[in-house]
């Protein structure tokens, strides 16, 4: 695949801080720029490094978040007193920072330049692994997040007359704030694979949660069982994924790209391998081509082990959509170790690889419904196939 590629970052972007022990720590997204420069990626050719970010205008917030919202944000960035609980702000998820406003919306800012550069058609691709603040509400902060950066994404490419944009997201929780904001937008599909609602954060993403009325089958929810590893997830992916983005027929592909469905993530329960989160990475850039002519916009997430997990999840993230896939077997450069080592005083990971080779037996070829992870995706099937014109399963012994 011939790619161009947009990085988009800023030193500035990592003043979205909630302070020491908050596990959304900016060091995370140090480390893998870090990881992603040692290893020559961002001088690679067709790649461009978008800098300095300009913040999201309130007219760009304004298109997903409420007025008082906005104003209880900025009064809380210059008050660290003026906790407000009503709006999710002040929580222990979720604590006042000074400068709160202006850093959440650089972030914002962030993800629109990357959608930005794809539209104009600068790239084909653009990341923000900064970004991917998805749970962030219309009228309130969620799980880490103060503005929906992939919300105002989504909205400003509305504006500019898209008809028929995919949001895919892979991070271990539900991509609730996201769905939210286009839930009766017919627009707009919203894909989510995360951990059962019944044992995590936020408790939503059943997959019952189909769209609003004039938006049935535009939200597509994946729900696997605490413990789903690679083989699992990727069935799961894999079984559905695929035959929505045939029926909705995307014209810009957005995706949210937590790792924290990893086996060392202290905040969640699936045991995903950075082998097997690499493969989905592979997979939504060929989704990109294979239905959108290319455009893909990603952006980062959750993810809270943050030296051996994060970096090497998005250096792979940004090598396969540069279209430089780094082999699994490669070792992480020494002077990245060097300086993780110098960092956090602690040894950084020696390898791109955990060792996984995972492969994931088609759907297709057969389910068990008394399986988990199979008994999720009929149940995903069922709710939603109906809708968007798709065949639901009539044996599921096939």
């Amino acid at each position: 695949m011939s790619d161009a590629l947009t990085v988009v970052w800023d030193d500035a972007l990592k003043a979205y801080d909630f302070g020491p022990g908050h596990p959304l720590a900016p060091i995370r997204v140090q480390l893998a720029m870090r990881l992603a420069t040692d290893f020559g990626l961002l001088t690679a050719p067709r790649v461009t490094v978008h800098t300095p970010v300009e913040p999201a205008t309130l007219d760009d917030l304004l298109r997903v978040h409420d007025p008082a919202y906005i104003a209880a944000v900025e009064r809380a960035s210059l008050d660290v007193h003026a906790v407000d609980e009503y709006r999710g702000l002040g929580t222990s998820d979720d604590p006042v920072f000074a400068g709160m406003h202006a850093a959440s919306a650089l972030v914002g800012g962030a993800t629109l330049a990357a959608a930005r550069s794809v539209h104009v058609g600068t790239a084909q691709h653009a990341i923000n692994i900064a970004g991917g603040l998805h749970h962030a509400m219309p009228d309130r902060a969620s799980g880490f997040c103060i503005y929906n950066d992939i919300g105002v994404a989504i909205a400003w490419l509305l504006a500019q007359g898209y008809r028929r944009i995919a949001y895919i997201d892979v991070d271990v929780h539900h991509g609730d704030g996201v769905q939210a904001m286009f839930y009766d937008d017919p627009r707009v599909l919203t894909i989510s694979i995360h951990e059962d609602p019944r044992t995590l954060f936020p408790g939503t993403g059943f997959p019952g949660e189909v769209g609003g009325p004039g938006a049935l089958g535009t939200s597509v929810n994946i729900a696997l069982p605490a413990g789903t590893g690679d083989q699992g997830w990727l069935r799961a992916f894999h079984a559905v994924v695929p035959d929505v983005l045939g029926a909705f027929d995307p014209q810009i592909i957005v995706s949210q790209h937590g790792c924290d469905s990893h086996f060392e993530d202290p905040l969640a329960h699936l045991t995903l391998s950075i082998d097997g989160q690499r493969m989905s990475y592979e997979a939504i850039h060929r989704f990109a081509h294979r239905y959108a002519e290319g455009r893909w916009i990603a952006v980062g997430g959750g993810g809270y082990e943050w030296v051996n997990v994060v970096p090497r999840a998005w250096t792979h993230l940004i090598a396969e959509a540069a279209g430089a896939p780094i082999s699994p077997a490669s070792e992480t450069p020494e002077s990245f170790r060097a300086y993780v080592s110098e960092s956090l005083g602690r040894p950084g990971p020696g390898h791109m690889t955990d060792g996984r080779q995972p492969w994931a037996k088609p759907f297709e070829q057969g389910c068990d419904p008394s399986d988990p992870v199979d008994s999720a995706i009929l149940a995903t099937r069922s709710a939603v196939y109906p809708h968007l014109g798709l065949v639901a399963d009539e044996d599921p012994w096939f």
